[in-house]
């Protein structure tokens, strides 16, 4: 095999070593984003809940206010009742008393509903929280354990690297640059082998003509269908 060929496959093969480390952390780190997807969604629970029971608090204040407005109304009332001069102003305050005291009352049941509302809220947020304390502590755990990993990963990446830095230096910068070109649409196909006479990167045959060149081995040849760089693999008995 052509030496530059020989330097060309071991460095795809190298290249595809390191593409594969992506997607080993996003393995790796897979438990852990879940775990912190579930803090983010109790945090807005939380935060839903409280704005929730401060919505209810202003509306048992609101409430609080109007009763105190209809007390002060009933009493104003009252004074009325003592200079009524006519059976028609008496009977318009009666109504008017009737209905601030069914308004008092209504106000009153409302206060009762609400401050259930604002009790299971409270004890909603209470129990969301004791889940996020017990979850945080896992995610604590979690992220010692995927660091630990991270970094055995980025201590085999960086040896690859370096071997790659080094292969890289003993190719000449065209033949690299080549190479690169290719890579930019080939990806981890860059470099394929040849098997039964059909390129393993869009898996056509090629021509026989084409076929006997790539068996000479003289030069780095490329596929004339897709034009990614083929090799003939070694044959063994």
């Amino acid at each position: 095999m052509n030496i530059y060929l020989s330097q060309l496959v071991k460095l795809s093969k190298i290249d595809n070593e390191l593409d594969e480390f992506e997607p080993k952390i996003n393995e790796i780190k897979s438990d852990l984003n879940k775990l912190q997807f579930e803090e983010n969604e109790f945090v807005l629970s939380i935060k839903s809940s409280r704005d929730m029971k401060l919505d209810e608090e202003l509306n048992n204040r609101k409430n609080e206010l109007h009763i105190l407005e209809l007390n002060e109304k009933l009493k104003d009332i009252s004074r009325k009742t003592g200079n009524v001069k006519t059976q028609r102003e008496a009977k318009a305050l009666a109504l008017e008393e009737e209905i601030s005291r069914e308004q008092i009352v209504f106000a009153n049941e409302e206060i009762i509903r609400i401050d259930k509302i604002i009790e299971h809220k409270e004890f909603e947020i209470e129990e969301i929280d004791e889940k996020l304390i017990e979850l945080r502590k896992e995610i604590d755990k979690t992220l010692i354990d995927v660091n630990e990993k991270l970094s055995y990963l980025e201590i085999e990446r960086t040896k690859i690297e370096v071997s790659k830095n080094e292969l890289v230096e003993k190719i000449p910068q065209k033949i690299f640059e080549f190479y690169q070109k290719i890579k930019k649409w080939a990806k981890n196909t860059t470099v394929v082998p040849v098997k039964k006479q059909a390129c393993y990167g869009c898996f056509l045959k090629i021509d026989n003509n084409n076929y006997a060149e790539l068996i000479k081995g003289d030069d780095i040849r490329n596929c004339p269908h897709c034009g990614r760089i083929l090799y003939l693999e070694p044959v063994t008995e």
